[in-house]
C-alpha cells in the first residue's frame, strides 16, 4: 500500500483551518489519506481522533479530543465531521464497572463542546483513553483477512512481528475501550493494535507517524497474503454460462419484493457487479462453500447481512423454472435468517423487532455479485462491501481457511441500536426502491416529471432521440440529483431501440416500476395540406411508440409481478382538438385508447395505467417545449401576439387563470405512481380548467 503523505500538502491543509489547533489540521489531512484508499475503509467505515488544548470561552486551558463523528465519511471529512469533547470528563470514565450504551452515548453528548455536533463515534473511549495525540483505525482488507483464520495469532505474529497486540473480538463501546488501554498498559511498547475480525489501530503522538505505522502494516499483511496467493493461486475457474439477464433480474427483483407492515410494496434498486476476478470467484467449483460465509467485519452486517444468497441456475433456461428456482432460493434464505433470528432471541433472552428477511447480496454463477438496496445508493455502498470481501475470502483460502465470526456477535451487532442508528430512522420517501422511464425526455414536461419523481425518491431513466436536448435535461435534472437520473438514447418508434432501452435500464437498475409515456411531435397543417408522410410520422412517434413502451414493458411487469404504473401523457386535444393539428390530436387520442385498453389487460397483474391530459406548457426555465417550438410561430402569427402574449392568452382562456407548469405534470404523475387511490383507467387534466376538454 502506498504511503501518500506528503508534509507540503499537510501543512497546507494546516494553514486552511486557522481557526482551529494545528492537530485538528493534520487530523483532517490523514483522515483524507485513509479515507481515500478503499482496501483500508469503505462507505463511512473507521475511524480517527486526535488530541489538542484548547482556549474555552472563559479562557481556560481545556483537553479536548477531536474524533470522527457518526455519519461522516473520512474520504472527506471537514472539521465539523470531528466534533471535540471535553477528555479530561472522558477519561475519567475509565474507573467506571459498567457503563451502558444510553450512559455512554449521553456522556458523548454532555461533554461535547458544541452541542450542535454530530454523535460522536461508538468508538469514542478507545481513542479517549489511549494516551497518544493521534489514533487511527480501520477494517484494513488485509488485516481481516488474516484475523478471520481459525488460528491468527501465529499469522499475524508471522506477518506483521512482535509489537502487536492482539484482542479476541469484542463488541464497541465501554468493554472494547477497557480491554484495549488494559492490553496497551501490558505492552506500552505496542506500535498497533489488532482486533479479530474488526481491524487495526495504530497511534502515536505525531500524525504523520500513526499514519506511517497503519501503512506499513497494512504492507506487510498486503506482502504475506501476495506471498500466499502466489505459491497458491485461485484457479481459473472453468467457464460458466452466463444468464439471460432481462430475464434473470426482474425474477430476482420479484422474489426480493416484500409489503411493509402499512401493506406498501417495498421494492430495491438491483447492482450488477462483475470484472474477471469476480465471475472467476463465483465460477469456482467450490464457490458455495467457500463466498457463502459470514461478513469481514460485523460493522458490515447491517449494509449486506451475514450471508449471500448463492444461485446457480446452471443449464435451466425456462422463464417459469427460473422463476420458481429464484423464488424457493429466497424464501429458503428467509426462513434460514428467521432462524437465526429467533435461536439468538431465545439464547439471549432478549426483545428485537425482527428486520425485513431479504438477502442484500446475490451471488450468481456466470456473472457476478448483484447487490440490492432501497435506494440505489446502498446498493452501490453494498456491492463496494462484497467486491471486497469476496477478495478477502478468496485470499482467505490461499492463507489458510476463512473462519466467520460466531452468530452471537453478529446478531449483537445487526440488532444494535447504535449500529442500526447509522442507516437513519427517517420515514422512507413515497417512492423509494422505485425505478422509473420517462420518454420525451428532452422536452420541459420531463424536466418537471423527472424532478417531482426524483423528489418523491424515484431513480429516473429518461430517455429521447435528440441527444443534445436529452444532455440538457439529464444535467439540469443531475446538478440536484445526481446519478439517480441517467439518460438512455431511445427512439420510441423503433422496436429495436425501446427493446435495447429496457435492457440497459435492467442492466442498471435491475427492473422498472414506473412508466411515463410521455415523447410527442407535432405538426401544423389543415387536412388538406397534410401529407401521408408527416401523418404517419406522428403516428409512429406519438401513437405506436406509446404502444411500443407499454407491450414491451408487460413481460419485464410480469417478470417482477408486483404490479406497476403506466401513466401516459396525453393532451388536452383528446377531448378539445385544435384545428390543423390533426395528426398530433388524433395520434394522442388513439394513445389515449390504447392507455384504457392497457388498464383493463393489465389490471390482473396489478399494473395500473392512467393518463394525464395537460396543455400549454411552454418551457421549464432553460429547457422549452419540443411542441411549443413547432406550434409557438403558428400561434403567435395568428393572434398576432409575441411569446410572452401567447402565454398569457393561454392562462386567461383556462377557468383558473392560472399558468400550467411542467412541475404540475410532474405532481401529476406522483400522485398515480403513489397509488395514493385505487385508481385505473383515469383521465387527470392538468390545463387550469378547459370545458371543452373536461373528460367524460
Amino acid at each position: 500500500m502506498k504511503n501518500r503523505y506528503a508534509k507540503a500538502k499537510a501543512q497546507k491543509i494546516v494553514d486552511h483551518y486557522p481557526d482551529f489547533p494545528k492537530e485538528m489540521g493534520l487530523r483532517v489531512y490523514t483522515s483524507r489519506l485513509i479515507g481515500q484508499e478503499e482496501d483500508l475503509v469503505l462507505h463511512g467505515g473507521g475511524n480517527t481522533s486526535a488530541k489538542a488544548e484548547v482556549t474555552n470561552i472563559l479562557g481556560e486551558k481545556q483537553n479536548v479530543i477531536f474524533v470522527k463523528g457518526s455519519g461522516w465519511d473520512l474520504g472527506s471529512i471537514e472539521p465539523a465531521g470531528l466534533p471535540g469533547l471535553d477528555l479530561d470528563n472522558l477519561q475519567k470514565l475509565r474507573i467506571l464497572d459498567h457503563l451502558s450504551d444510553e450512559d455512554m452515548v449521553n456522556q458523548f453528548r454532555v461533554n461535547l463542546l458544541d452541542a450542535t455536533s454530530p454523535n460522536p463515534s461508538i468508538e469514542t473511549l478507545v481513542h479517549a483513553f489511549l494516551p497518544h495525540t493521534f489514533i487511527d483505525h480501520t477494517h484494513a482488507d488485509a488485516i481481516v483477512t488474516l484475523t478471520n483464520q481459525p488460528d491468527c495469532e501465529p499469522l499475524l505474529r508471522e506477518a506483521l512481528g512482535d509489537k502487536i497486540g492482539i484482542l479476541p473480538f469484542i463488541m464497541p463501546g465501554f468493554p472494547l475501550a477497557q480491554a484495549v488501554i488494559d492490553l496497551y498498559e501490558k505492552q506500552p511498547d505496542m506500535e498497533c493494535l489488532i482486533l479479530r475480525n474488526h481491524g487495526i489501530f495504530t497511534f502515536h503522538n505525531e500524525a504523520q507517524t500513526a499514519y506511517d505505522l497503519m501503512i506499513d502494516y497494512v504492507s506487510r499483511a498486503e506482502a504475506f497474503i501476495t506471498k500466499k496467493l502466489k505459491a497458491s493461486p485461485t484457479p481459473q475457474a472453468p467457464h460458466c454460462a452466463a444468464p439471460d439477464l432481462d430475464v434473470v433480474l426482474p425474477l430476482l427483483r420479484g422474489a426480493l419484493s416484500f409489503k411493509d407492515d402499512t401493506g406498501y410494496q417495498r421494492t430495491f434498486h438491483l447492482h450488477l457487479r462483475t470484472s474477471d476476478a469476480i465471475v472467476n470467484g463465483v465460477n469456482q467449483p467450490d464457490a458455495e462453500a467457500l463466498l457463502v460465509n459470514g461478513v469481514l467485519t460485523p460493522d458490515h452486517v447491517i449494509r449486506t447481512k451475514n450471508y449471500p444468497l448463492f444461485l446457480d441456475l446452471g443449464k435451466i433456461t425456462d422463464s417459469a423454472e427460473i422463476a420458481a428456482h429464484i423464488r424457493s432460493a429466497v424464501e429458503k434464505y428467509q426462513q434460514e435468517y428467521i432462524d437465526y433470528f429467533t435461536t439468538q432471541l431465545n439464547a439471549k433472552d432478549s426483545r428485537k423487532t425482527l428486520l425485513d428477511t431479504m438477502p442484500r447480496v446475490v451471488l450468481l454463477k456466470g456473472v457476478g455479485i448483484i447487490s440490492a438496496g432501497k435506494t440505489m445508493q446502498d446498493a452501490v455502498i453494498c456491492a463496494d462491501i462484497c467486491e471486497h470481501t469476496l477478495a478477502a475470502k478468496l485470499a482467505a483460502k490461499a492463507v489458510g481457511q476463512y473462519q466467520e465470526l460466531d452468530p452471537a456477535f453478529i446478531f449483537d451487532m445487526e440488532y444494535w441500536s447504535l449500529e442500526q442508528a447509522k442507516l437513519g430512522k427517517g420515514k422512507p420517501a413515497p417512492l423509494e426502491g422505485k425505478i422509473a422511464l420517462v420518454t420525451g425526455g428532452g422536452g420541459a414536461i420531463a424536466v418537471g416529471i423527472g424532478r417531482k419523481l426524483l423528489e418523491a425518491g424515484a431513480r429516473v431513466f429518461i430517455s429521447d432521440i435528440d441527444a443534445k436536448r436529452l444532455d440538457a435535461v439529464q444535467q439540469k435534472l443531475a446538478k440536484d440529483f445526481g446519478t439517480m437520473v441517467q439518460s438512455i438514447i431511445m427512439d420510441v418508434a423503433d422496436e429495436t431501440s425501446v427493446q435495447s432501452g429496457y435492457t440497459e435500464i435492467i442492466s442498471q437498475a435491475g427492473g422498472i416500476d414506473i412508466i411515463v409515456p410521455n415523447a410527442g411531435i407535432a405538426h401544423v397543417a389543415n387536412l388538406e395540406d397534410l401529407d401521408h408522410d408527416t401523418f404517419k410520422r406522428v403516428l409512429d412517434v406519438n401513437l405506436s411508440g406509446v404502444f411500443t413502451i407499454i407491450k414491451t414493458a408487460i413481460p419485464i411487469l410480469k417478470r417482477q409481478d408486483f404490479g406497476g404504473h403506466i401513466i401516459i401523457n396525453s393532451s388536452k386535444n383528446v377531448f378539445a382538438p385544435g384545428g390543423s393539428f390533426g395528426a398530433y390530436s388524433a395520434s394522442k387520442a388513439g394513445a389515449h385508447q390504447l392507455g384504457k385498453i392497457a388498464a383493463m389487460e393489465l389490471a390482473e397483474i396489478g399494473v395500473r395505467v392512467n393518463m394525464i391530459n395537460a396543455d400549454a406548457i411552454f418551457d421549464d426555465g432553460t429547457i422549452s417545449s419540443g411542441l411549443w417550438d413547432v406550434v409557438g410561430p403558428d400561434r403567435m402569427k395568428s393572434r398576432n401576439l409575441d411569446p410572452d402574449g401567447l402565454k398569457e392568452y393561454y392562462r386567461q382562456r383556462n377557468l383558473l387563470k392560472t399558468t400550467v407548469l411542467a412541475d404540475h405534470v410532474g405532481n401529476g404523475v406522483v400522485f398515480f405512481a403513489t397509488g395514493q387511490t385505487p385508481t385505473t383507467g383515469a383521465t387527470l387534466p392538468i390545463d387550469g380548467g378547459i370545458m371543452a376538454a373536461f373528460p367524460r
